[in-house]
């Protein structure tokens, strides 16, 4: 059975786990009515998506 061979310090094990962090989602304004959306979905507020209108919604009717 392998055995590590030395003891890995605290400060080598702490900075290999230093890259599992979580990265903020893609959030950008929505070019038609300028509400904070995620990137490449289709605005929850307005329901545009490429300039199309994707999703009727409140506002539109």
């Amino acid at each position: 059975m392998a055995l590590p061979k030395k003891k890995v310090s605290k400060a080598r094990r702490d900075s290999r786990r230093a890259n599992w962090k979580l990265s903020l989602p893609g959030v950008v304004e929505c070019p038609k009515c300028k509400e904070p959306k995620l990137a490449h979905r289709v605005c929850k507020s307005c329901g545009y998506y490429d300039g199309k209108q994707v999703i009727a919604t409140e506002e539109s009717k």
